[in-house]
């Protein structure tokens, strides 16, 4: 071998031995780059549109097939002074008819177990009594399995504060159960997603994910699950409706699927499949009443397109979400050239939280958001979910009309603390109990208006030397009915501000009938801005 070759030689083994003695000692060292890939696989979704003949071996199939993937889950938690099947989003007290229910059943196919109070094993306390355990309430949901590893989706007000899970699986006996752990949790979509931390020695199976944004009304579906502790019990009916409203909290719900398929206390977290045995929603809730805690034909899923994207955050424990600190409302249907629209389109800025980040922006309420990142605005609900999808910290360019000008404000939008705004909102005393005297009526529009005193500004928090007349009372039959309420105070009309009861009356007299007007009030702690047509 000539000595140019030679030294080639060696030059390249001692490149390769080079690398490898360094691959060691990154990977001893932790020098290596963590990988990115997610630790969860998002499961593959089937867009293809479901088509072919419903035949009477259909439903027996996809029962045969999917209630495998069904779990059945047991919970217990510490126990609170309501009942687990209180309203979603509501407190405790009567049940009115009409009200939306989450359904968690309890043992016996109660909404709550039964509390277990009875004595510890633990040592007597200096008074010679024996120590007592602390109070425990136990109940029951379902859920499915979405991968090999155990990961298994349910509803969050499933598993919210439970101290211990366990879930049986189908085929086994019934007092088989494996202890599971919540790996991450949704409020706002009300899912979550548990894991087994003791599998059973056979594969587990895995659900199938359909398309839920191409379900409609009519489309037969089929929920699976544990309904008054009666496992792996089979419902079939139809989509009855899509994209539902349903309120989480002020400003903020979700887009439900409603389905007549029969769903009970217990049928939590359960899948809702469409004719291909394919998983399309999260059976959540129902609407009851008060001669009824079953099913009467009315229930709620939570679409599986909005819970799929959030599996990657919700395997890392926490889902991310944007806030600016705005509340909307839509684009009143008549009147929208007002505000300098050519079409009822757009989000109509009704209030700015105090401090966020679209006061740091200056918005201001009434104004009207007609694009947000360079994409147009429709209606408020888009530009909600357009919010939410951006990550916090970004700062994004946000055009409004005011005054019907263009005018584009830049946003850094701040991080969704969903329980916060909601404690803070439960915390906000939006009553007052004063009548001021001098009232005069609210020129065609059903109201009542007086004048604010000095000591009512101070009790509702308003700025020094801010004026304007309060709303003493409200016609439930006029046109405020829903929009205004006690206690709000008038601080401008179609933006000329008011410094007392006369000065507002007179504005909304002057409003002609059939017209829009444009009203700023304080309420609570801040302001709000809304519309109203004169009858």
């Amino acid at each position: 071998m000539s000595t140019r070759k030679t030294t080639l030689f060696y030059a390249s083994l001692l490149a390769v031995a080079s690398v490898a003695v360094g691959m060691v000692i990154a990977s001893r060292l932790d020098l290596s780059p963590a990988s990115s890939a997610q630790t969860i696989a998002v499961p593959p979704m089937n867009s293809a549109p479901v088509t072919g003949p419903i035949d009477a071996q259909t439903f027996r199939n996809i029962a045969k097939a999917q209630s495998p993937m069904v779990v059945n889950i047991r919970t217990e938690m510490k126990a609170k002074g309501q009942d687990l099947t209180d309203f979603f989003g509501g407190g405790g007290g009567g049940a009115p008819d009409d009200f939306f229910r989450r359904f968690f059943g309890g043992p016996g196919g109660q909404g709550q177990g039964g509390d277990d109070q009875g004595g510890g094993s633990g040592g007597s306390g200096g008074n010679g009594q024996r120590r007592q355990r602390e109070p425990t309430t136990r109940a029951a949901g379902t859920g499915f399995i979405i991968s090999k590893d155990g990961f298994i989706l349910t509803n969050n007000h499933v598993v919210e504060d439970a101290i211990k899970i366990q879930v049986s699986l189908f085929g086994e006996e019934s007092d088989q159960e494996y202890d599971a752990k919540v790996v991450g949790r949704d409020a706002l979509t009300d899912s979550a997603l548990i894991q087994l931390t003791e599998k059973p020695n056979h594969p587990l199976p895995e659900a199938r994910f359909g398309d839920s944004s191409q379900m409609a009304a009519g489309d037969w579906v089929m929920a699976i699950g544990n309904p008054f502790n009666l496992g792996y019990t089979v419902t079939v009916g139809v989509i009855s409706a899509t994209s539902r409203p349903f309120p989480v909290t002020d400003g903020r719900q979700n887009e439900m699927l409603q389905t007549d398929a029969a769903i009970n206390p217990g049928n939590s977290g359960g899948p809702l499949l469409n004719a291909r045995g394919e998983v399309i929603g999260i059976n959540t809730m129902i609407i009851s009443n008060g001669r009824s805690e079953g099913n009467i034909g009315i229930g709620f899923a939570v679409p599986i397109n909005a819970v799929r994207d959030l599996l990657p955050q919700l395997r890392e424990g926490k889902v991310i979400r944007g806030k600016v600190g705005l509340s909307m409302t839509a684009v009143p249907r008549e009147g929208y050239e007002d505000f300098g629209l050519k079409s009822r389109m757009g989000a109509l800025v009704a209030a700015v939280a105090p401090g966020g980040a679209a006061a740091r922006a200056g918005f201001e309420p009434g104004d009207v958001v007609i694009e947000y990142n360079g994409r147009p605005v429709a209606k408020s609900d888009e530009l909600v979910k357009m919010v939410v999808a951006t990550k916090p910290g970004t700062t994004v360019p946000v055009k409004v009309l005011r005054n019907k000008q263009e005018k584009t404000l830049n946003v850094t939008v701040d991080e969704l603390d969903l329980a916060a705004e909601q404690a803070g909102r439960t915390g906000r005393n939006n009553n007052n109990n004063s009548q001021p005297s001098e009232e005069q009526q609210g020129g065609g529009f059903g109201l009542t208006l007086g004048n604010l005193t000095p000591q009512m500004a101070r009790r509702l928090q308003m700025p020094s030397g801010q004026s304007g007349a309060v709303v003493t009372e409200v016609d439930p039959d006029g046109a405020a009915a829903g929009v205004l309420r006690a206690g709000d105070v008038i601080l401008s009309v179609n933006r000329k501000a008011v410094a007392s009861a006369a000065e507002a009356s007179r504005e909304l007299r002057n409003i002609a009938s059939g017209r829009i007007a444009q009203i700023l009030v304080w309420r609570g702690d801040g302001e709000v801005f809304v519309t109203l047509k004169k009858e």
